[in-house]
């Protein structure tokens, strides 16, 4: 669980995952995790689901973002909320990556599990900042 309550997502470690061309950064609280996510220009963010719910917020970039049955094209300001068991993912739309923030509750050791399978990425080199 984090100590600080106060935070730059410059200071926090970023880790890798080559194969889905993601980065990402992990905050973790008592009862949730915050987490933002880089996705490259053409990456997919592929269909998943899982027990707990999320909501998401994209910060920048388009997304083709499915929840669901619904399908639509977002852009930055527009999210999404996925409860628990619900498919969801997309892919990047244009030559812009996309980034957004993730909210999970409750906060569970699977999330740290896939953490544990990125690598982490130096500091001066991430894409997160």
């Amino acid at each position: 669980m984090t100590e600080r309550r106060i935070f730059s997502w410059d200071e926090l470690g970023t880790t890798r995952w080559e194969a889905d061309q993601v980065e990402a950064q992990i905050l973790t609280g008592e009862h949730m995790h915050m987490i933002r996510a880089t996705y490259d220009p053409g990456a997919t963010y592929e269909m998943h689901s899982h027990p707990h719910e999320q909501f998401s917020l994209l910060l920048s970039g388009r997304m083709l973002l499915t929840v669901g049955e619904e399908t639509r094209e977002i852009g930055p300001g527009d999210g999404w909320y996925a409860p628990g068991g619900v498919p969801h993912g997309g892919e990047v739309l244009g030559d812009e990556p996309a980034v957004f923030i993730d909210v999970y509750s409750p906060a569970t050791t699977w999330i740290l599990d896939v953490f544990a399978q990125g690598r982490p990425v130096e500091r001066d080199s991430a894409k997160l900042g």
